[in-house]
């Protein structure tokens, strides 16, 4: 019995030389769990278990991430974050942006529970979000952009308490866009480059959110009237290439820190809502590419902060000396291939004689420049249901 124990130990002491010799300090750390039993953490036993199952549905990792993934301590996995929580070691954080692996995400992902950030940004996810991922209460940031990820709207992620980045751009998500998502506490919400359809939640008036982006969508109908009637935190809010149609509702005003406006390439019909120059604090204005029609007003041309004003391809009749003004402050301002005489580079005439959307009714608050944005926009409110 006595040989048998010596050999024991001897072969136990030949493991941690061999891992240590591994990889330097990581090597040596790994080589140090090997005398450690898993359950003296629960929270980095369940890790553990995770992120294995993680590693065993992986296709390909051709930066060879995973290769570090191995041993009990999990802390020592390239791309795994961990901090302490009360005394106790947790996995924080997973980063593998840009890790070019392919696979799916497993169901024990819902083990991370102090997980409070998970970005997975540009590999080769493919398949749908498992229904556990709700169980991440801790978690905060979620971005699973530049992926093959498809299936409805994850609603699931919708039930995370503490979520307030969202990310799903670039992936190949469908169907409609759940009211609930404007409802919630979220600071960015990023929807672009996928084949969301249907139309926009009336909710969007709801959102907290600074940055809203659904570009590059199949979205139909109208910009919700609600637009600006609750928050005025949000700063950039892009629409651009969809299939919208109706009109830029009166309320856009309302948004006084917005500094992006992009609804290029859609239907939109109507005129441009004289509340746009309210937005004083507004960068770049595009409303290319539509079917919007009437002058462009004076007071949006001398918007101070603007750097960009794109009206091309709309059916617009005139503007003013105060937007000719604008290449002297080195605005950028296309309006190429409207129905304005005299000028240059314009629709033919034919194509003017029939303005798109003429019996368009259109929510209008007349604006005088003796009259403030303020009392303007209090004017709206009282109007509004």
């Amino acid at each position: 019995m006595e040989g048998k124990c010596k050999l024991f130990l001897l072969s136990l002491l030949f493991l941690v030389a061999v891992d240590g010799g591994r990889g330097g300090g990581r090597g040596g750390a790994n080589a140090r769990n090997l005398l450690t039993p898993l359950s003296s953490s629960s929270n980095l036993n369940n890790a553990y278990i995770a992120l294995q199952a993680w590693k065993s549905a992986m296709k390909d990792d051709p930066n060879g991430i995973l290769s570090s993934w191995v041993g009990s301590n999990v802390c020592d996995y390239k791309g795994v974050f961990c901090s302490e929580d009360s005394s106790e070691t947790v996995v924080a954080g997973i980063d593998l942006n840009h890790g070019g692996l392919e696979g799916i995400l497993v169901k024990e992902l819902s083990l991370l529970t102090d997980m409070s950030l998970l970005h997975l940004n540009s590999n080769r996810f493919t398949g749908t979000i498992p229904d556990g991922l709700r169980d991440l209460f801790a978690l905060s940031e979620l971005d699973l952009s530049n992926n093959q990820l498809s299936g409805s709207f994850p609603t699931t992620i919708l039930q995370l308490p503490n979520l307030v980045y969202l990310d799903l751009r670039f992936n190949l998500f469908s169907g409609p866009i759940p009211e609930l998502l404007f409802t919630k506490n979220l600071d960015a919400i990023l929807l672009n480059n996928n084949k969301f359809e249907g139309r926009i939640p009336q909710s969007l008036g709801n959102s907290p959110a600074s940055v809203i982006n659904l570009a590059n969508n199949k979205l139909t109908g109208d910009i919700p009237i609600s637009l600006g009637y609750s928050s005025s935190g949000l700063k950039e809010i892009l629409f651009l290439n969809n299939q919208l149609t109706g009109c830029i509702p009166q309320g856009i005003g309302l948004w006084s820190d917005l500094q992006v406006f992009d609804a290029s390439f859609n239907s939109l019909m109507g005129h441009l809502p004289e509340s746009v120059s309210c937005l004083e604090d507004i960068e770049v204005l595009n409303v290319a590419h539509n079917k919007l029609s009437g002058e462009l007003p004076d007071l949006v041309c001398g918007l101070k902060s603007l750097m960009n004003l794109s009206v091309a391809y709309n059916f617009f009749s005139g503007f003013s000396q105060e937007c000719a003004k604008l290449y002297g402050r080195n605005v950028g301002f296309d309006f190429a291939l409207n129905c304005i005489p005299g000028r240059q580079m314009q629709r033919p005439e034919p194509e003017c004689s029939m303005i798109p959307g003429g019996s368009l009714s259109c929510l209008r608050i007349p604006y005088m420049r003796s009259v403030s944005c303020g009392t303007m926009l209090r004017s709206l409110n009282s109007s509004t249901p």
